[in-house]
C-alpha cells in the first residue's frame, strides 16, 4: 500500500512538472476561481457591515405624556427589554430632550428666547427602541399599542416611519438573499471553468492513460496521479490568490471604510483572518482540483 501511494505521488509530481505550460494555465484559471471565491467572502463581510449599518439607523421612538412619572417609564422600558424582538432601549428624559433641543437650536435666538420664557418643560420623555431585526418593529408597535399602555403614551413614531422601516427591512432581506444567490452562481461558474480546464489537461495525456490500462494498471493507480496533480494546482492557486488580493484590499480599504461604510477596515479584517482565509482557499482549491480530476479521468477508465 505504501509503495502504491508513493508511486501515485511520484507520478503526480512528475506530471505536474512535465506539463509545465498546462499546469501554469490550469493554476491561472484556478487562481481566478479562488479570487472570485475570496471576493465573495470579502463581499459578504462588506455586505454584512452595510446591513448592520442600515439596521443601526432604524429605530422607533415612543413619547410619553408629560404627567407620566419616570418610574412608570422605566417600568415600561424594563418590560420592553424583556421582549425577544428588542435589541436595546434608550431612555431620554424630559431634561435630556430639552438640553438636546437647545443645543440643536443654539444659533436661533427666537427659539432660545421662547424656550427661556416658558415656565415648564414642554418636551416629552421618550424611549428609543431598536429591534434585532427590522421586520420585528411591527410586533413591538403592537405591544406598545396595547390598552394597558395607552394612558401613558402620547405618540409612537412607528406609524410615521412605517414605510421607511418596511423598505429598509426589504433592502436588508434582499441584500442577504442576493448575496447568497451571487455566491452560489459564481461558485458554480468557477467550478465549471476549472473542471473543463482540467479535462483538457487530462485529454492531452489520454494516450498515456490508454497504455497504463493495457498493461493492467488499476483504476486507483491511473486516477491517483491526476488527483495529486489537482491538489498541487489547488494549493498553489490558493497561495497566489491571497498574494494577489492583499494589495488590492490595501488600496480599496480606505475608500470602503470612509463615508461609504464608517468603521469598516477590510484590510485589517483580511490581515487578522488571513490564516482562516488561507484554509478556506486551500480547502476550496484542493476540493476543486481533486473532484474535477476525479470526474475528468473517469470517462477514460470506462473505455
Amino acid at each position: 500500500m505504501f509503495t502504491i501511494i508513493s508511486r501515485i505521488f511520484h507520478f503526480g509530481a512528475k506530471n505536474f512538472w512535465r506539463n509545465g505550460w498546462l499546469s501554469t494555465a490550469t493554476i491561472a484559471i484556478m487562481t481566478l476561481a479562488l479570487i472570485v471565491f475570496l471576493g465573495l467572502i470579502i463581499s459578504g463581510v462588506v455586505m454584512g457591515s452595510a446591513v448592520n449599518l442600515i439596521k443601526d439607523e432604524i429605530d422607533i421612538s415612543v413619547y410619553f405624556n408629560t404627567n407620566t412619572s419616570e418610574d412608570q417609564i422605566l417600568s415600561i422600558q424594563q418590560s420592553l427589554e424583556g421582549l425577544s424582538q428588542v435589541a436595546s432601549v434608550d431612555y431620554v428624559s424630559q431634561a435630556q430632550a430639552l438640553a438636546t433641543f437647545q443645543q440643536n437650536h443654539a444659533s436661533d435666538q427666537q427659539i432660545s428666547q421662547a424656550i427661556n420664557a416658558l415656565d415648564s418643560n414642554p418636551l416629552e420623555a421618550s424611549l428609543n427602541i431598536k429591534a434585532k431585526n427590522p421586520s420585528e418593529y411591527g410586533a413591538i408597535n403592537d405591544y406598545l399599542s396595547s390598552a394597558n399602555l395607552a394612558p401613558y403614551i402620547d405618540k409612537i413614531s412607528y406609524t410615521e416611519n412605517q414605510v421607511v422601516i418596511n423598505r429598509l427591512a426589504t433592502i436588508v432581506r434582499d441584500m442577504e438573499v442576493g448575496g447568497w444567490a451571487l455566491t452560489i452562481f459564481l461558485a458554480l461558474i468557477a467550478g465549471l471553468v476549472v473542471f473543463n480546464t482540467i479535462r483538457l489537461a487530462i485529454y492531452s495525456n489520454r494516450d498515456e492513460i490508454g497504455v497504463m490500462r493495457v498493461v493492467g494498471a488499476s483504476n486507483s493507480l491511473v486516477r491517483g496521479p491526476y488527483i495529486v496533480e489537482g491538489v498541487f494546482w489547488g494549493a498553489i492557486a490558493a497561495v497566489i490568490s491571497l498574494v494577489l488580493v492583499a494589495p488590492v484590499l490595501w488600496l480599496v480599504s480606505p475608500y470602503l471604510g470612509g463615508d461609504f461604510i464608517p468603521g469598516l477596515n477590510i484590510f485589517q479584517y483580511f490581515y487578522t483572518h488571513i490564516v482562516q482565509l488561507f484554509l478556506y482557499q486551500l480547502l476550496f482549491g484542493v476540493l476543486i482540483g481533486m473532484f474535477s480530476s476525479f470526474w475528468a479521468v473517469q470517462r477514460y477508465l470506462k473505455n
